[in-house]
């Protein structure tokens, strides 16, 4: 049985196929469908949906690949380029890192512009940068985005990693509420189990507590 965001992609699919199959008579004005070429779109699709029912972020790919298309060749790079470029305007200043690894986008937020002590709520100052983001993940639709939460040691391991799952799932929500598509969103928590600082100091330790957000691009054949 396919989960309830599967028969979602499948249903954007669907529509994107009936729209892309409709042509117009010169004659009449009316519109007509290409039932085949619509039945072969949607086939296409239902194909790939089948082909990875298992798996996780491969299979994931394949669905939202099959909706918005993907990418090939020389045009990854330069699609994530543009990505990068607008990104980087849009986060100047703000506190936020952005790094390139390969195709792909790392972000990395620290905590203390997103989130209150112990808690998962974005805060007000930090939604227009998500509504940025949101933007221009709207414009590039051609990516999966994972958005990972983390924090420093102190504590309990278990608290930890519910409020860093938490946090993840509170950026996701409210890039949906900005109108991207879920199915591209992933996340995940790992507590304190990958730090980039040590946690014997305070500084470290607030370089720890953070959400990450990696962008990576739809490539055909993965």
């Amino acid at each position: 049985m396919f989960q309830t965001k599967h028969l979602g992609v499948f249903a954007l699919a669907a529509t994107l196929a009936m729209a892309g199959c409709t042509t117009v008579d010169p004659q009449t004005g009316e519109q007509r469908t290409n039932k085949t070429a619509t039945g072969a779109t949607i086939g296409a699709i239902a194909g790939a949906i089948l082909g990875k029912a298992t798996g996780s972020h491969h299979r994931d790919r394949a669905l939202v690949g099959a909706a918005v298309g993907a990418l090939a060749g020389a045009a990854v790079g330069n699609y994530m380029d543009k990505q990068e470029a607008e990104i980087r305007q849009q986060t100047a200043g703000t506190g936020i890192d952005v790094q390139r690894n390969g195709d792909n986008l790392l972000l990395t937020i620290p905590n203390g512009i997103t989130f209150d002590v112990n808690r998962a709520d974005v805060k007000p100052e930090f939604q227009s940068v998500l509504g940025d983001l949101a933007t221009t993940l709207n414009k590039y639709p051609k990516t999966m985005v994972e958005i990972s939460g983390h924090t420093d040691s102190t504590g309990a391991a278990a608290y930890n990693q519910t409020l860093s799952e938490n946090r993840a799932s509170s950026v996701k929500s409210y890039l949906v509420r900005r109108g991207v598509m879920p199915e591209r969103l992933e996340t995940v928590g790992y507590g304190q189990t990958k730090p980039i600082a040590s946690n014997a100091t305070a500084e470290g330790r607030a370089k720890n507590r953070r959400v990450e957000i990696e962008l990576i691009p739809i490539v055909e054949n993965q």
